[in-house]
């Protein structure tokens, strides 16, 4: 059966699949909300002046800016640096996008991916808007601080164990 003489149900589109709804609206949330929060922190809350604040023993918010990706590698300086990255996440998010709507992807692939482009996206408005990504939670024991890290990144992490909840357990099974 060529695609031409295909049902409409059964035709899937280059960009938009069955699920593309429902992973578009977890993209538009989780950047919504990273967003949303970057702002309230950087200019209601004003964490910058503030410094480190300490809300448990082994939790504090803080304000980093990290100008590479994840533990500070690549670090980007310059205007440039910041641009490559942004266009990397953007590149890798089309892909996502794109195994998204050419897989037949499950619900649960569904939002798993769209965490995970949001999260990318919402990072990337940050490389653009302030030249880095702004990081607050800061989570520490014994001395040893490890990772300052943002709602995006939760959403990216999150994403990150849907998708293998669904490769192994998921509704395809």
């Amino acid at each position: 059966m060529n695609i031409e003489s295909a049902p409409q149900s059964q035709r899937r589109s280059f960009l938009w699949g069955r699920t593309a709804p429902l992973a578009l609206a977890f993209i538009v949330a989780t950047v919504a909300v990273d967003q949303f929060h970057k702002w309230w922190m950087l200019s209601v809350y004003d964490i910058g002046s503030k410094g480190r604040v300490r809300i448990f023993p082994f939790f504090d918010i803080t304000y980093v800016k990290n100008i590479g990706i994840s533990y500070s590698l690549f670090d980007q300086e310059s205007l440039l640096g910041q641009y490559l990255l942004t266009a990397f996440a953007v590149f890798a998010s089309f892909c996502l996008w794109l195994w998204l709507n050419r897989s037949g992807a499950s619900r649960l692939m569904a939002i798993a991916l769209g965490l995970i482009i949001g999260g990318a996206i919402g990072n990337a408005i940050d490389r653009l808007r302030l030249g880095g990504v702004a990081d607050f939670f800061s989570l520490h024991a014994y001395g040893y601080y490890w990772y300052v890290f943002n709602v995006a990144d939760m959403a990216i992490v999150a994403g990150v164990l849907v998708l293998l909840y669904e490769s192994f357990w998921g509704e395809s099974h």
